[in-house]
């Protein structure tokens, strides 16, 4: 009796791990969808100046954000939440980028800056 119910219990778990890897082959695509989706979302207040993919120079006097490293891109934005960042678009920035979060940043990075 033994003997069955340890071959039970394997198979239990082997049925379990698969499920899980299953679960894991499905969320992950969701997962990656909707940060994506959240980034588009949040980039959108950006498009009027700095364009479609990042290519203006907004108001003739920003950088090309697409351009910028990702590392760049976020420093510049949290410069422009503390006021450290942005010569003359300091003030037109800081509004844009006031309640953004650490995360909410890095996903525009990722989503505009290739």
């Amino acid at each position: 009796m033994d003997e069955v119910v340890e071959k039970g219990v394997d198979v239990v778990s082997q049925t379990v791990e698969t499920t899980k890897e299953k679960v894991d082959e499905v969320i992950a695509p969701t997962t990656e969808t909707s940060t994506s989706l959240d980034a588009v979302k949040l980039y959108a207040k950006c498009v009027a100046c700095h364009g479609t993919n990042g290519e203006k120079v907004a108001l003739g006097k920003s950088k090309i954000i697409k351009d910028m490293s990702k590392e760049d891109f976020i420093a510049a934005m949290k410069g422009y939440q503390d006021g450290t960042y942005g010569a003359a678009m300091k003030g037109i920035m800081a509004s844009q980028v006031k309640g953004l979060s650490e995360d909410e940043i890095k996903a525009i990075a990722n989503y505009i800056v290739k």
